[in-house]
């Protein structure tokens, strides 16, 4: 296996477990879908169990959904969030047949794209690789979520002592991932624009006089 591929396999690889371990805790701590299961039950409910917050509401259903968990009190809770959108929430008021079949199409052909693009990077450009392979990882991470459940588990919660327009929207560990690589990639553009130095003309011995 080529060191590119290698290197490609272990950052998505790295960034789905996080993400996928990390959205396992916070069913298990922020809500109540885990309670009284142990071993491989708790594994196939956080896969299975669906519809947490009871948002649209369901009959017989009920909010899951327990307190969040203050980390840094006014700035960092961790609350459990089902986003049905993209990023933002954008689009997440499609009707539920469109949204299941619209985001994991997009997500294949992100995927799809990234992958070409970071075919396409030469050895040299190993900051470049290490960003696509991040968001990559990110959109792998929530795209898994999608086919699962129809819907993304975000729970990081951003915000500056409860004022209005001062909460970052909640996300997880594939958003950031997404966002860490992009940022990369950002700082990696005006060296890729940049034109490669010219070679110097080899000096020539003037004839004598």
């Amino acid at each position: 296996m080529k060191a590119s591929l290698r290197t490609l396999i272990l950052v998505v690889l790295a960034v789905v477990l996080a993400d996928q371990g990390t959205k396992y805790l916070a069913v298990s701590r922020l809500t109540d879908a885990l309670e009284g299961q142990s071993g491989l039950a708790r594994i196939s409910a956080f896969v299975t169990e669906q519809n947490l917050d009871n948002d649209p509401p369901q009959e017989g259903g009920r909010r899951r959904v327990t307190q969040a968990y203050r980390l840094i009190e006014d700035y960092w809770h961790f609350r459990y969030v089902e986003n049905p959108g993209a990023a933002w929430g954008m689009f997440g008021g499609l009707p539920d047949a469109v949204r299941k079949a619209f985001f994991p199409l997009v997500s294949l052909a992100a995927l799809a794209f990234i992958f070409v693009m970071y075919r396409r990077t030469t050895p040299r450009q190993w900051l470049a690789r290490t960003a696509l392979a991040l968001v990559m990882g990110g959109a792998l991470g929530n795209f898994i979520d999608r086919l699962m459940r129809g819907y993304v588990i975000d729970f990081i919660d951003w915000h500056w002592r409860n004022q209005p327009g001062m909460r970052w929207p909640t996300f997880n560990v594939a958003d950031a991932a997404i966002c860490v690589g992009v940022a990369l990639l950002l700082l990696e553009s005006p060296k890729a624009s940049r034109p490669e130095p010219a070679p110097a003309a080899p000096l020539t011995e003037s004839p004598n006089p």
